[in-house]
């Protein structure tokens, strides 16, 4: 008899579970506060760039983005085909751009790791780089291309995943309000604000920058905080095209088929406020233009802000509960939530199945990691 599986949170990696749970036969339920998507998954760039976000070394962490990388081709391909639902996903490439020449030993530095990896990296600059990217600076002294690096856009693959999970047969419910787990020993139930209860045999926590609620009822500090990014939307039409993602030290800057350019991002941290300031987006604009020139004077058409949800040492929540067998975590990705969501789910559908989890998976994104910090 398949087990029902209940999900709280509707947002990237919540449907995305649910997705992979249903694809191996179980029976699932979404439960979302809001809206599906309408949080940080929809106010995401969508970039699939484990490579740009991680700079320093080939951590566990590096790892695991890699993977999720690795699985996006056929991920993204499936949600596509089961959905019907257009959405633009667009292996451009990166530049991780540099100024100076002191710069330049960290991009061989990163460059030759990387290689190890699976990365063709390749430091360019001159003429070959304006070549590529013609729009940028030519302040930029060079740039390390990595050709492997990806972007989706993130609002139309939140309504194609939501769409292949209805289709395969996953239950969403939607504008719970609260949401309270009531019970996670005997089995797991579930209360909306309405007072309506929902039943299931495992639960999955997918509740972003809020999973730190659960703290008290399963009696585990879940160090998951909010931090607002503020991002900002150019109309391009009639600019130079740029044809890659594009990285500095301050930000990125992304075009996305539909004649805009995203700039992000500003980050603060101002509790679960996600209004736009002028200071947010003032820092943005004051970096952009010397990236690419035929910004400047320009002024933002769209700008928004989402809850980034970041734990305590930067790694996200994946996998069981100590404690409380019957419910597993997956939270706290941070920046990195639209990367990860193929590799998420897949862990998450594999702990359910008592499949093999590598060990250094099980222990470094451990939910009980933080135990400890109560004793």
């Amino acid at each position: 008899m398949s087990q029902n599986i209940i999900i709280i949170g509707g947002g990237i990696i919540g449907l995305s579970c649910a997705y992979e749970l249903r694809m191996r036969g179980f029976n699932v339920t979404v439960l979302e506060a809001r809206r599906c998507g309408g949080q940080a998954s929809g106010a995401a760039a969508g970039m699939l760039a484990p490579f740009s976000e991680n700079t320093e070394g080939p951590d566990a962490f590096f790892r695991l983005c890699q993977f999720s990388l690795l699985l996006y081709p056929e991920w993204q391909e499936q949600i596509r085909s089961i959905s019907g639902v257009h959405f633009e996903y667009a292996n451009t490439g990166s530049l991780h751009i540099a100024y100076h020449a002191a710069d330049l030993l960290s991009l061989e530095g990163r460059r030759l790791w990387q290689r190890q990896y699976g990365s063709s990296g390749e430091i360019v600059s001159g003429a070959e780089l304006f070549r590529m990217e013609p729009a940028l600076s030519r302040d930029v002294l060079a740039a390390l291309y990595t050709p492997e690096e990806s972007h989706i856009y993130a609002p139309d693959f939140i309504r194609a995943l939501e769409q292949a999970c209805r289709i395969s047969g996953v239950l969403i419910k939607e504008e719970l309000g609260s949401i309270r787990l009531v019970e996670w020993d005997r089995h797991i139930a579930v209360s909306a604000a309405d007072s309506t209860v929902f039943y299931g045999d495992r639960l999955v926590a997918s509740t972003g920058a809020w999973a730190q609620e659960l703290s008290e009822q399963l009696g585990l500090p879940i160090p998951v905080y909010p931090i607002r990014g503020q991002i900002c939307a150019y109309r391009t039409e009639t600019q130079p095209p740029v044809k890659h993602m594009v990285f500095f030290n301050q930000g990125y800057l992304v075009a996305k088929a539909n004649g805009t350019m995203v700039c992000g991002a500003s980050e603060d941290v101002a509790g679960y406020d996600t209004s736009v300031t002028e200071r947010g987006i003032e820092r943005l604009r004051n970096w952009n233009n010397k990236v690419l020139p035929f910004l400047e004077g320009q002024l933002p058409f769209h700008s928004w802000a989402g809850l980034r949800p970041a734990t305590q040492d930067g790694y996200p929540l994946i996998g069981p509960v100590e404690g409380a067998e019957r419910v597993l975590m997956a939270a706290g990705h941070y920046r990195n939530g639209i990367l990860l969501s193929p590799v998420t789910a897949k862990l998450i559908a594999d702990f359910i199945e008592n499949r093999c989890v590598p060990s250094e998976v099980r222990e470094m994104f451990s939910p009980s990691r933080f135990a400890n910090a109560w004793i």
